[in-house]
């Protein structure tokens, strides 16, 4: 049952993210030029504590908007768009910066990213040690 209720609210809030920029366009007479070039980017984050997405009850769940325009609930949006802009999307290519310390606590910290980069749909699932492992990974992408 958590499941499902995950899942019915990542694809809410995906919905929201990717549809909510969409709507105007809709809206808009047909003699009207489209608001951007770019294809949408529009992410659902969550954080959950544990091993696997499966196992994991969500903590904190995040929008992020990146095209057409930067927006979302995400505390820090244009710092993590850019992020992702310099990795092209590719969440795999962020990497943890050495400067960072972290304990050797085994405290699972599991992350989700579902939604659109670029007009291709991504769904990214990964699991860190812990804490603070996972906020060292991006400068903001993750820290959240």
């Amino acid at each position: 049952m958590r499941n499902t209720a995950r899942w019915a609210a990542t694809l809410g809030l995906t919905a929201t993210a990717v549809c909510g920029p969409l709507a105007g366009a809709a809206l808009a007479s047909p003699g009207t030029a489209p608001a951007s070039l770019h294809a949408p980017s529009a992410l659902v984050l969550t954080i959950g504590h544990g091993e696997s997405a499966a196992a994991a009850t969500p903590v904190r769940a995040v929008t992020l908007t990146c095209a057409p325009t930067v927006s979302g609930t995400h505390p820090a949006p244009a710092l993590a768009c850019a992020e992702l802009q310099g990795a092209q999307g590719d969440l795999d290519a962020l990497s943890a910066d050495a400067d960072v310390l972290c304990t050797r606590e085994y405290a699972p910290v599991v992350v989700t990213v579902d939604g659109v980069w670029e007009g291709k749909r991504v769904s990214y699932e990964r699991t860190f040690a812990n804490e603070c492992v996972k906020n060292a990974h991006s400068a903001s992408v993750f820290t959240f």
